[in-house]
């Protein structure tokens, strides 16, 4: 077994062989309430994904009913609960902010205690966040700059914690006084770092197990090349490389696609960077901003599972070791699943 093989058969236990790649599933708590994502989490499992994951957000991309229900309950509890209703799937946040609303220990905890009830099966990505869930937590939006410096930081704490360490930090932003977790988990969870450009890559490469990018063919291929530098010039083996897209399937093509347009916004960079925060200015923006033409390209909206296997395939020429769809669908969440399950998990598995 060579040194990338024995990393990612700790990281990812669920792998079926090595060079396997892993496919997971997010889901939308600014969609859905808690239970309905509970039993989606399940859903997910028995359909055959490897992962399940969550978003962890304080406020949704929309006004409740404008123009979906809106829900946003926190991530970490329900994820706690998710590792109740499910047995074998890995389990994390994607992402989880570390700019203002989470102080790094309090994450190290959180993602502590869910591999202490749950071994082998927790994770964290991580990443800078948004203005729509810092600034109502009473933040100032920072600059990128300072988005990537706090995230830095963040991940030297909750890395030493992990690893057991008592970490008295004076950084520029945090700081902790003989922090120490006194539930550490025989395993340290891994860690992946969200990058939508190269020199969060560089941070990725630097602190985290893998980076976890957007699916995107016109982006991700410099997002992973600056990773894999990082990786080299830190003297580590690059680790996992996570794409992550939105997926929905309906009874046709324009079904799909229509019951998921509140999710255009997520494809406005400036949503990432500036200081938007109100979620009707957030909902306005991605219908003025993001043509139908344009969400369908960055999407996987079909009736046809074949459609779904093909774009997946197209993604893993990239250099996806794993591939997570965040399920998007407002009116076939659990469809969209149950079809994945029976048609498009087992086609991409075929050997």
């Amino acid at each position: 077994m060579s040194v990338l093989e024995s990393v990612r058969s700790v990281l990812w236990a669920r792998r079926r062989q090595p060079d396997d790649v892993i496919y997971g599933v997010a889901l939308a708590h600014e969609r859905f309430g808690p239970n309905d994502l509970l039993r989606q989490a399940r859903e997910a499992e028995d359909a055959g994904f490897d992962l399940v994951c969550c978003s962890d957000h304080l406020a949704p991309w929309w006004e409740p009913g404008d123009p979906a229900p809106a829900h946003c309950a926190n991530p970490w509890v329900w994820l706690g609960a998710a590792g109740q209703v499910t047995s074998r799937v890995s389990l994390g946040p994607a992402v989880t902010s570390l700019s203002h609303r989470y102080h790094p220990a309090v994450v190290a905890q959180q993602v502590a205690t869910m591999e202490a009830m749950y071994p082998g099966r927790a994770f964290l990505a991580a990443g800078s966040g948004e203005a729509m869930n810092e600034v109502p937590a009473g933040m100032d939006w920072p600059s990128p700059a300072e988005q990537l410096g706090r995230t830095e930081e963040a991940l030297t704490i909750i890395r030493r914690l992990l690893d057991g360490e008592t970490v008295t930090f004076e950084g520029r932003w945090f700081r902790t006084v003989g922090a120490r977790l006194y539930e550490v988990p025989d395993r340290r969870p891994p860690i992946f770092l969200s990058a939508f450009g190269e020199q969060a890559a560089e941070i990725a490469g630097r602190q985290a197990d893998g980076v976890w990018t957007l699916a995107d063919p016109s982006a991700a291929p410099a997002v992973i090349a600056g990773y894999r530098r990082s990786c080299e010039r830190a003297g580590r083996e690059p680790g996992e490389i996570v794409l992550q897209g939105i997926a929905a399937v309906d009874d046709t093509d324009e079904a799909a696609l229509d019951g998921a347009r509140e999710w255009k916004p997520i494809l406005v960079k400036d949503h990432y960077r500036e200081d938007i925060h109100e979620p009707g200015r957030i909902q306005e923006n991605g219908r003025s901003e993001v043509s139908d033409l344009k969400f369908k390209a960055m999407g996987l909206f079909s009736a046809d599972p074949q459609d779904h296997v093909r774009k997946i395939k197209g993604l893993r020429e990239l250099g996806a070791t794993a591939i997570v769809l965040m399920n998007v669908s407002g009116t076939n969440p659990h469809g969209t699943l149950r079809t994945y399950g029976e048609s498009v998990l087992p086609a991409l598995r075929e050997r």
